[in-house]
């Protein structure tokens, strides 16, 4: 699959656009063709921009649809895409998916849809699909397509994280409630003291202390991402449905940064009439 040129977003929102050539005052950041460049000490520091790509399909099981599903006149995969847009190290935004619904309602808001396969198993092998054409060594971001609350900040201290090439894959976690560490809904994920993960879990790990809350955002190289979707399903992935596990099991190095905010996946319709209360309370607040 050949991926179409697609446009860099510019730091500066639509009503600056005549600043693109200077560096803002207010945060010492210039806008740089393909780059995110940031002022520091004078120096100014060239960071390649990341690919975040969105999976999104329809046909959930608990939740078809979801994705064109309209909250405050706007499609859920249009407030994910949003918020992955305001992130600073995110150069360009795809939406993977197998729906021409799906990737209608993208082009109607101005994003950019690209389609795959109908036959994958996850959103990382139709991730894996887009990213095939992409130069081994571009940072790409799996943004969950049903997870709108992702904070924009954590979605680069990620790719920060990543850019320290230390781990082949980086996610996040945060802090768990006590009372849901025995959901099984709620994968926890034990670290080592360096930051590593060790284990993965839909059980409550550790049996006493803090849990953490495993947070489904990843980045990763594009090569590592189509070597990934190339290795063999694990035992240890295959009885917790943990497709990170399939990393751990085969060697690989998983980077875990912890964060204070917390965000949810959208898995059914209860979930998104939870989404609009706390979407309404944030309004009324200001």
């Amino acid at each position: 699959m050949q991926l179409d040129p697609v446009p860099f977003f510019n730091l500066f929102p639509p009503d600056h656009r005549d600043e693109q050539s200077k560096c803002s005052a207010k945060n010492g950041t210039c806008a740089v063709r393909n780059r995110r460049a940031k002022m520091k000490c004078g120096v100014l520091m060239k960071v390649l921009a990341a690919t975040a790509i969105i999976p999104a399909r329809f046909n959930s099981s608990r939740f078809p649809g979801k994705p064109i599903v309209e909250i405050g006149g706007k499609t859920l995969i249009e407030h994910v895409y949003r918020q992955v847009e305001q992130a600073s190290l995110v150069g360009r935004i795809l939406v993977a998916t197998d729906d021409q619904r799906i990737a209608d309602a993208v082009q109607r808001f101005g994003g950019t849809p690209v389609m795959t396969r109908n036959d994958h198993l996850s959103g990382t092998d139709r991730l894996a699909e887009v990213a095939q054409d992409l130069p081994a060594d571009t940072l790409v971001v799996n943004v969950q397509g049903d997870e709108p609350m992702m904070d924009p900040a954590d979605i680069d201290r990620a790719i920060t994280a990543a850019g320290l090439d230390d781990a082949e894959i980086v996610t996040l976690m945060t802090k768990l409630n006590p009372a849901q560490a025995d959901d099984p809904n709620r994968v926890k994920v034990v670290t080592s003291r360096a930051g590593m993960a060790l284990y993965f879990s839909r059980s409550k790990i550790p049996s006493g202390g803090t849990c953490f809350l495993h947070l489904g955002l990843y980045v990763y190289r594009a090569g590592f991402l189509k070597t990934f979707s190339q290795l063999e399903p694990t035992p240890l992935e295959i009885a917790e449905r943990l497709e990170q596990l399939r990393a751990l099991e085969h060697g690989y190095r998983i980077r875990v940064v912890e964060i204070e905010n917390e965000s949810w996946g959208i898995d059914t319709p209860d979930d998104m009439e939870r989404y609009k209360r706390i979407r309404d309370i944030g309004r009324r607040n200001g």
